[in-house]
């Protein structure tokens, strides 16, 4: 009787973590849904200050330049937009790599939450057989225990 108390009670004890284990999964999955937002925000912002200096270097250039330079500046300039917009291409398409492998990473833990509800599921209707009284002295037991540590 006594093991089958303590049976009981590792089960409970056990169903308890199970419970944990999902609350963090599910601060994880709230994480990655966030993750993405921050990183496109990071990058709009490193965009901004990248066209920034490349506007200041532009102005000091022309007001350092004799004009010869400048109208060779002038002609090179689409050539500078063209390279300043594969970065940008570049950059983005880094980002949807990113983004699927977060979703990916997302479904990934979505499952394993779905393995632990099961497994939480299985162990209540190993527990649910017992009467009542056993089950309450059980999860005072628990709580007992969950106490002293």
């Amino acid at each position: 009787m006594l093991l089958l108390l303590l049976l009981l009670l590792l089960m409970l004890l056990l169903l308890l973590l199970l419970q944990l284990l999902l609350l963090v999964q599910q601060l994880l999955i709230l994480l990655l849904l966030l993750l993405p937002l921050l990183l496109i925000l990071l990058l709009l912002r490193l965009l901004l200050l990248l066209l920034m200096l490349l506007l200041l270097l532009l102005l000091q250039l022309l007001l350092l330049l004799p004009l010869q330079l400048l109208i060779l500046l002038l002609l090179l300039l689409p050539l500078l937009l063209l390279l300043f917009l594969l970065l940008l291409l570049l950059l983005l398409l880094l980002l949807i790599l990113l983004l699927l492998l977060m979703m990916l990473l997302l479904l990934l833990l979505l499952l394993l939450q779905l393995l632990l509800l099961l497994l939480q599921l299985r162990i209540m209707q190993l527990l649910l057989p017992l009467p009542l009284p056993l089950l309450l002295i059980l999860l005072l037991l628990l709580l007992l225990l969950l106490m002293l540590l």
